[in-house]
């Protein structure tokens, strides 16, 4: 049983629920036999590694900058306003993800996010999802992207994308099943008092 850790990336005007929502499956998130080790370290990084502020104010104090930050097992990239008006554009950023992806065991997306992952080049040839408002904004940018609509998640192997919002939460559950087991999966849920959906 191993430790894997996950960094979920912040910025301004990132939507709450699209990290919040992961990080709280993955942080919940247990061995069924064991209760001294987790299965997840889950952590956050922001370029400057500053305060952000998050959609409608939320202020989050992210643990790393990229500058600091490790590479980590699996990476959240979260969506919102911020990733597809600002993000997009920001180099810096898009050349860290870009870092982390090399050595990660799997990158994920959350909403609008994928349209980071996109401008990467990460997704070039794969099926994707996003949030449901952004699909035709997504296929117009993308053209090398396969755009997967009305699902929760994606999974191509080592990119998993999620729909909008809550979906990064339904994505997350995936994650639990896929890399630790579906007893444990159905056991977080419990914990959180959550309702599994039957189908992605």
């Amino acid at each position: 049983m191993e430790t894997r850790s996950v960094g979920i990336l912040l910025f301004d005007d990132v939507e709450v629920l699209d990290f919040a929502g992961p990080f709280e499956v993955l942080s919940i998130a247990g061995f069924k036999d064991r209760e001294d080790v987790k299965p997840f370290k889950v952590e956050t990084v922001s370029e400057t590694g500053k305060s952000i502020s998050a959609r409608n104010g939320l202020q989050v104090v992210p643990d790393y900058s990229f500058d600091t930050a490790p590479y980590f097992d699996i990476l959240i990239v979260p969506g919102g306003p911020g990733a597809r008006l600002t993000e997009l554009h920001n180099n810096k950023l898009i050349n860290w993800i870009k870092e982390q992806e090399k050595r990660t065991e799997m990158t994920t997306s959350v909403c609008t996010g994928a349209l980071l992952l996109a401008q990467a080049g990460l997704l070039d040839g794969k099926r994707a999802t996003t949030h449901w408002a952004s699909y035709d904004l997504f296929a117009d940018l993308f053209k090398k992207v396969e755009v997967v609509r009305e699902v929760k998640f994606v999974d191509e192997g080592r990119i998993v994308t999620s729909g909008g919002i809550s979906a990064g939460i339904v994505m997350a559950f995936h994650l639990v099943e896929r890399l630790v087991g579906i007893e444990e999966k159905w056991m977080t849920a419990k914990r959180m008092e959550y309702d599994l959906p039957e189908d992605k």
